[in-house]
C-alpha cells in the first residue's frame, strides 16, 4: 500500500532534496504549497488519503483533525505551532511537531537589522530620496541603549551576543529565567520601563495573546522602538497604532501581523514611524533548507513512532504512535 505524506511548505517542491529524501524513505508525496490563505474543506481535501504532513501555517483545526482519517503525524517547518489546535490533534491521536531552533540564527541577525533600521530611519529616508527628496534627519546608535528581550528561546539566545557586540545593554523576560552573564533577568513592568528597544520572542498562548496592550505601550519611553519577528497576535494592533501616531512611544518594525497578508483596513496601515515586512524574518536560503530537510527527517521519524520533537507524542498510547 503507498504511504502518502503532502507537502504544502511553499519553497518546498517536486524533485528537490527534501522530496527525495522522503521517497527514499518510501513515501509518495503530494505538493500543495500554501500562498495566501486556505480554507476548511480545501484543506480537508489535501489532506484526504494522506498518513503525514509537512506544513506550513495551515489553520489545523479541530474540524480538520475530525474530518481527516489516516492522518497521524504533522510537522511544521518552523518553530511556531499555533496554527495547529493540538490538543484536538492529540485525541485524534496525531503526533505534531515543530523544529525548535532551526531559524534561530536567521532571526537574530534579522532582529538586528530591524533595530538598525528603526534606529537609523533607514526605510523612511529612502523612501524620502525615492520621492524626490534628500532627508537629513538624524537617528541614533545602538552603544549605549537597552535591548529589551521578551521571550528567552533559541531566537531570543541568538541575539543576545550580536546586541553584545553593538553595545547594547540586554535585558530579558521569561518565565524561566537562565544563567546568562550578558543578559540581566526583570520582570516585563521593568523590561517595559528601562528599554530603548523592545523585541519580542515569545510564543503566541493565552498568556501572551495581546500581551503588549495599551498599558504595556504606555510604560515604555516615548523614544522607545517596538520589534516584532514573533507573532502578530501578541501585540494590539490598534493600541500600537495609537501610541506611534499619539507619539507616545517613536515607532515599531513588525514582521508579523495577528492577520498575514496585512489587510487593506489594518490600522497600521499608513502610520509614520511603523514599518510592517512580509514576515520574513526565518526566511534565508540557509534557515529554508535546513527546515526542509530538517521536517522531512522529522515527519519520517514520526511516522516510524519515534518522533524528536514532538508536542504531545508523550499523551499519545503505544496504539496511536506505533509503526505501521
Amino acid at each position: 500500500m503507498t504511504r502518502v505524506v503532502v507537502v504544502t511548505t511553499d519553497y518546498l517542491e517536486p524533485g528537490d532534496e527534501v522530496d527525495l529524501l522522503l521517497r527514499q524513505e518510501g513515501f509518495a508525496t503530494r505538493h500543495h504549497p500554501l500562498r495566501g490563505t486556505r480554507g476548511h474543506d480545501e484543506l480537508v481535501a489535501i489532506l484526504d488519503g494522506a498518513e503525514g504532513a509537512l506544513i506550513a501555517n495551515e489553520p489545523m483545526t479541530a474540524r480538520v483533525f475530525a474530518q481527516v482519517c489516516g492522518l497521524r503525524a504533522v510537522v511544521r517547518t518552523g518553530v511556531g505551532h499555533d496554527s495547529v489546535d493540538v490538543e484536538a490533534a492529540t485525541r485524534a491521536g496525531v503526533s505534531v511537531s515543530n523544529l525548535p531552533g532551526v531559524n534561530a540564527n536567521a532571526v537574530a541577525e534579522y532582529t538586528m537589522a530591524l533595530l538598525l533600521a528603526q534606529a537609523r530611519r533607514l526605510v523612511p529616508v529612502a523612501a524620502g530620496v525615492r520621492a524626490g527628496g534628500w532627508p537629513r534627519e538624524d537617528g541614533c546608535e545602538l552603544r549605549g541603549k537597552t535591548l529589551g528581550l521578551l521571550g528567552y528561546g533559541s531566537a531570543a539566545r541568538a541575539v543576545v551576543p550580536l546586541a553584545k557586540a553593538f553595545g547594547l545593554r540586554v535585558l530579558c523576560t521569561t518565565r524561566t529565567p537562565q544563567h546568562d552573564p550578558g543578559v540581566d533577568f526583570v520582570e516585563l513592568h521593568d523590561l517595559l520601563a528601562a528599554s530603548d528597544f523592545v523585541s519580542l520572542h515569545a510564543a503566541l498562548t493565552p498568556a501572551t495573546r495581546q500581551l503588549i496592550d495599551a498599558a504595556a505601550l504606555a510604560r515604555m519611553k516615548p523614544t522607545a522602538h517596538l520589534i516584532n519577528t514573533a507573532r502578530g497576535a501578541i501585540v494590539d494592533e490598534n493600541a500600537l497604532a495609537e501610541a506611534v501616531q499619539a507619539g507616545r512611544i517613536a515607532g515599531a518594525a513588525l514582521d508579523v501581523t495577528e492577520t498575514e497578508p496585512l489587510p487593506a483596513g489594518s490600522p497600521l496601515r499608513g502610520v509614520p514611524g511603523i514599518t510592517v515586512y512580509s514576515h520574513l524574518a526565518g526566511q534565508t536560503a540557509e534557515a529554508r533548507r535546513a527546515a526542509g530537510i530538517e521536517g522531512a527527517r522529522e515527519l519520517v521519524a514520526a511516522l516510524r513512532g519515534r518522533p524528536r520533537s514532538s508536542l504531545n507524542a508523550h499523551l499519545l498510547t503505544t496504539e496511536e504512535t506505533r509503526t505501521r
